[in-house]
């Protein structure tokens, strides 16, 4: 898993907090993934929507893409297609995917790297594997996550940020045992490079076979562990979480430094996970708006929805350009874009 790696004992460390082991926020439940097909066929595991979308505010879907050994002509993409109303945050651990939409944005994203797209007020874009690893097979492991944009927001000019695997800021853990990458929010005073409408919260941390990792936490974000791979326990009660399940963290009194999350690996990894245990870490701000969504488009009403299909339909998404791979577009998109 080469997506960022570094000497944790070089790194900024992060404060020690040894009461928040036993006073930071328990777990209110674990979910499964459930595993199903996306844009030209292929497989994701997907542990929300599927579950109460309150308890995930201000995100709305999380696809995890891998980790998959793809033969000669095996990888997928998706084809064109528009959004509204929201952001896609396309982060790849492991291999290549390449990025185009019609506001120019878009280029080669692999190994660290993070593509982060604010549909707004609507924009058509596409996701397909490079070339090379069409023709030769290969290592891909990613993720996809949706960001809610608030009513305020949701008719923002399109953009596109290309975050480079060093532009994302690493720490370590007090006791040096597990890197966190921070890429986008606040932790402990560090930043990372994503810019954000919501507020939010997105980590990914590795941490070593049997070392625990306490973090503090906004007291008014929300928290969701997912695990990419391997196996550990979460909150002071140590909740068993695996490879391909997510924990809702619920609330809990705050400790002395302020609220917190506290997760540790268990001593023994799969031989996929044995350098440690790979998590992502996602918090936000909830909005607390109305839903209303269709495929591609997030918004607030039923007729904002409508209008979204004959805004597409009338070519006020922007206009493919001339240049470009041949595929058929879509509005009916609901993963993976």
């Amino acid at each position: 898993m080469p997506a960022i790696t570094a000497d944790p004992l070089t790194l900024p460390r992060l404060p020690r907090m040894p009461e928040a082991e036993r006073a930071g926020r328990r777990v209110a439940k674990v979910v499964r993934a459930r595993r199903q097909l996306e844009g030209e066929g292929f497989v994701v595991r997907r542990p929300f929507p599927g579950m109460d979308l309150a308890l995930a505010d201000p995100f709305l879907l999380l696809d995890h893409m891998g980790a998959v050994e793809y033969a000669p002509g095996e990888a997928k993409g998706t084809p064109w297609h528009p959004h509204r109303g929201f952001e896609t945050v396309t982060y790849i651990i492991d291999g290549a995917f390449q990025h185009q939409d019609t506001t120019g944005g878009g280029g080669l994203i692999s190994d660290g790297d993070t593509q982060w797209m604010t549909a707004g007020a609507g924009i058509q874009h596409i996701e397909q594997p490079p070339p090379e690893l069409v023709a030769k097979g290969g290592l891909f492991h990613g993720v996809q996550l949706w960001v809610n944009l608030p009513r305020a927001q949701k008719w923002a000019p399109p953009r596109y940020q290309d975050i480079r695997s060093t532009d994302i800021k690493l720490l370590s853990s007090a006791d040096g045992a597990s890197l966190v990458r921070v890429i986008a929010g606040s932790l402990a005073g560090h930043e990372g490079p994503g810019i954000t409408y919501t507020p939010i919260t997105y980590l990914h941390a590795t941490v070593a076979p049997g070392a625990r990792l306490t973090l503090p936490w906004p007291a008014d974000f929300n928290a969701l562990l997912y695990v990419l791979s391997g196996r550990g326990v979460a909150g002071p009660e140590d909740r068993p979480v695996e490879e391909g399940q997510l924990a809702v963290f619920g609330g809990s009194p705050r400790t002395e430094h302020g609220d917190a999350l506290t997760l540790r690996a268990a001593d023994t990894q799969p031989q996929a996970s044995k350098d440690g245990w790979e998590v992502l870490l996602l918090g936000g701000l909830p909005i607390r708006e109305p839903i209303a969504r269709y495929g591609p488009f997030v918004m607030n009403t039923r007729e904002e929805i409508i209008q979204a299909f004959e805004d597409y339909q009338a070519g006020r998404m922007g206009q493919i350009p001339a240049q470009r791979v041949p595929h058929r577009s879509t509005a009916d998109e609901q993963g993976i874009g």
